[in-house]
């Protein structure tokens, strides 16, 4: 059963290839890429603070709060500072979003039954699959937004931007360097999806979104919101771990051996209050990004199979279910 459902998510995967390219007429890829980028553009200046927050050292800390770290960031750098290492997951984003809306939607036409359990398998195989390209994206974002911190021009900056730093990475430590911290991604991404998914099928068959109710789509907006908040919690501990290990090595001085190693010496020195560094920005950023885009493809989704136009033989949209409609929106990179 296991190898089945693996080969199913592959399969998948490959179905969603076709069907990206041969809807790209229709503003399929729009729809992956423009609630994206906006959601980028908003969120990244908290997550920049989320992961400085995450991996300042605690003997001599720059920043007090969620809200110092904004204000030394805007004084020592800029608002440029802000959007450091925002490359990254702008050139990602697009392929993440194809990923997990095909190997969600078509893993939940493959397990048959839309129930609470399928929908988190769905979720939890979407988000393992795109670990393959979230774990470089966020490993040069965060090379990038560590890179010149607190000067407002680096005077030694060791990567021009977000793809010299993976070239560079690979060519000093090959494909393994450039995988860092890829499994405390899988940790984290698998039963975040999971949990991210189930959460916006529950709010939304408990709001009761219906095509024909006037407040659907603030329904639509709640409901993503809090799936997003709610994902980002479940599994934000495993964040910390993987923003430190993927910190760790720049300039050359490595602290940490490994995934257990990280966690022992974060304990020993800051107490278990160190696994909610940098969640309030986490969360203030969560709730706006991920409504927006959960929004934004269940209403395409729900025009396309109405009416829209894109007729693809041996394939179809996503399913998405909003009561009593089968419909099923995917999250963007949390």
């Amino acid at each position: 059963m296991a190898l089945d459902f693996a080969a199913g998510c592959v399969g998948a995967l490959w179905e969603f290839c076709k069907l990206f390219c041969q809807c790209s007429r229709t503003g399929l890829p729009k729809v992956c890429w423009i609630p994206g980028a906006a959601g980028v553009l908003v969120g990244h200046p908290f997550d920049t603070v989320k992961v400085r927050l995450q991996v300042q050292n605690v003997n001599k800390p720059m920043y007090r709060g969620t809200f110092h770290c904004f204000q030394s960031i805007i004084r020592q750098e800029s608002m440029l500072g802000l959007y450091k290492g925002i490359g990254s997951p702008m050139m990602g984003l697009t392929f993440i979003n194809a990923i997990v809306f095909g190997v969600q939607g078509n893993t939940m036409r493959m397990l048959g039954r839309d129930t609470p359990l399928n929908q988190f398998l769905a979720g939890a195989s979407a988000g393992a699959i795109q670990c393959v390209i979230c774990c470089p994206m966020e490993l040069a974002k965060t090379r990038m937004q560590m890179q010149g911190t607190g000067e407002k021009k680096s005077k030694r900056k060791m990567y021009k931007n977000s793809l010299d730093c993976l070239v560079r990475i690979y060519n000093k430590e090959g494909i393994r360097g450039i995988n860092r911290g890829m499994v405390t991604t899988l940790v984290r991404e698998t039963p975040g999806f999971g949990v991210y998914f189930l959460a916006y099928d529950v709010l939304t068959r408990s709001l009761g979104c219906e095509p024909e109710d006037p407040y659907m789509i603030p329904k639509l907006l709640f409901a993503g919101g809090m799936s997003g908040i709610a994902s980002w919690l479940s599994t934000y501990p495993v964040d910390v771990i993987k923003s430190r290990l993927q910190a760790d090595g720049v300039g050359g001085v490595y602290q940490y051996n490994g995934i257990m190693d990280c966690v022992r010496q974060s304990i020993q020195k800051e107490g278990w209050r160190v696994f909610t560094r940098g969640l309030t920005s986490t969360l203030l950023r969560a709730f706006p990004v991920n409504a927006t885009t959960f929004a934004t493809v269940t209403l395409f989704l729900m025009y396309m199979r109405e009416g829209g136009e894109c007729s693809i033989p041996d394939s179809e949209p996503p399913s998405v279910q909003l009561q009593p409609l089968q419909t099923q929106t995917q999250p963007t990179s949390m």
